[in-house]
């Protein structure tokens, strides 16, 4: 037997397994982190992709404002923002003429703490900073619809600009392929309705995760985004630690693009074959912290696991399940056909992750290690075990004494890919 180690919440769990039954261990994939990022900045706006350098696009005179994360989406933007500032400064447009909105898609709004965490003392004394309220329909401006229905309203902020700048970090997201590039827009700075309606084609079987050719929210996304284009893009690969490992600027779309592939090389990972077993953890806290967070790690266990199998999943939730909506259509609807017929019938933000988590329950048993009570992990679908034995115990009993196991101990962030034969 070979002990393995793995995070939970704050802590680590231990247990023991046949190594021979052990297919692989999904990591992801050491890449060199950039020793001078401010370098690899410039670099990339002197040098964008498909696009002319950003000091030769705008012009004094104009107005420019840039599209920047929430906390909730790690980009160092307090790294690369004063930069382009000074790029905005040495093109002719003083820092009067520049503002930074946030792109919080339906989350809740910034604090002005929170604001100037997030770009660093020095930018927030520079520009202006605003919220997106996706919920306040005066901030926005409405711009026709998508061929597939999406009524594309933007913030008004970035349609007075001269110059919309989006900013971002690139990295998997579970039906919309990939985050970063035209995500700054939409969901970022635009109306509920537009995102409501946009998220709703997570029922597409092609609306999945790494996927972006023939992704239909994908491809919503950018007719919308096209509607009014942004001029520049600066997207930043970080790893694990949140160190630069690249950085992507030019056109919002190309430059994107060539982002995506790296975040494949690093975070993907091939496997032969789906596994009768998956053993994955979140990676600890604050990966774990609730089950809308889990989810991620969820996923990428699904892809991993042959129909039939078990996922043992080692996730704390140490606050519950971080959705109210997501509880309450859990309680209310009980079943993953039903929270799916329902979620069609009445789409809405929140029920969708019900909807997301759910629906990987119909693959595979997720046995759950967490510090949720019991009955309120079964009323989620999850078979509850109070610790690592238990959960092995039950996935043995189910599987046999020699499952092909498959372990995943950076479960949010390894994407696997099946090999195709």
């Amino acid at each position: 037997m070979q002990d393995y180690v793995f995070k939970y919440g704050k802590e680590k769990l231990k247990f023991s397994l046949d190594p021979s039954l052990v297919a692989g261990e999904l990591k992801i994939k050491d890449c060199p982190v950039l020793s001078d990022p401010e370098a690899a900045i410039r670099q990339a706006l002197a040098h964008p992709i498909g696009s002319k350098p950003l000091r030769e696009i705008v012009k004094p005179g104009e107005t420019v404002v840039f599209i920047v994360n929430d906390p909730t989406r790690v980009a160092n933007s307090h790294v690369f923002m004063p930069i382009l500032l000074d790029e905005m400064n040495a093109a002719g447009i003083p820092d009067k003429d520049m503002a930074i909105i946030f792109a919080l898609g339906t989350h809740r709004l910034m604090t002005d703490e929170e604001m100037v965490q997030e770009v660093g003392e020095a930018v927030a004394k520079r520009v202006k900073m605003h919220n997106s309220d996706a919920k306040d329909s005066s901030q926005f401006t409405y711009f026709g619809e998508t061929s597939r229905g999406t009524p594309v309203w933007f913030n008004n902020l970035v349609v007075q600009a001269d110059h919309i700048i989006c900013t971002g970090s690139i990295v998997h997201h579970f039906f919309a392929g990939f985050g970063g590039g035209r995500k700054a827009m939409l969901p970022g700075v635009s109306a509920y309705e537009t995102i409501r309606k946009n998220h709703s084609m997570i029922f597409d079987p092609n609306a999945l995760i790494g996927k972006l050719e023939g992704n239909p929210i994908y491809h919503d996304q950018v007719e919308g985004v096209e509607m009014h284009r942004p001029s520049f893009l600066l997207n930043v690969v970080l790893n694990e630690k949140k160190e630069f490992l690249a950085v992507f600027a030019g056109d919002y779309i190309q430059a994107h693009l060539e982002g995506c592939k790296l975040v494949d090389e690093v975070y993907g990972a091939e496997l032969e074959e789906p596994a009768d077993l998956v053993i994955a953890t979140c990676g600890g806290f604050p990966k774990d912290i609730n089950v809308y967070q889990m989810q991620k790690t969820m996923d990428n266990a699904w892809v991993a696991v042959r129909d039939g199998g078990v996922v043992i999943l080692l996730g704390e939730c140490i606050e519950g399940t971080g959705s109210a909506t997501y509880e309450d259509w859990m309680r209310e609807y009980q079943t993953p056909d039903r929270i799916a017929e329902m979620v069609k019938a009445n789409f809405q933000i929140g029920a969708h992750k019900a909807y997301a988590v759910t629906r990987l329950m119909k693959k595979a048993e997720f046995i759950l290690v967490s510090a949720m009570e019991p009955e309120f992990a079964k009323m989620l679908l999850f078979t509850p075990a109070k610790d690592m034995e238990e959960a092995l115990a039950m996935a043995f009993a189910k599987l046999g004494p020699k499952p092909r196991i498959v372990l995943m101990p950076q479960g949010s962030l390894t994407v696997p890919r099946i090999r195709v034969k």
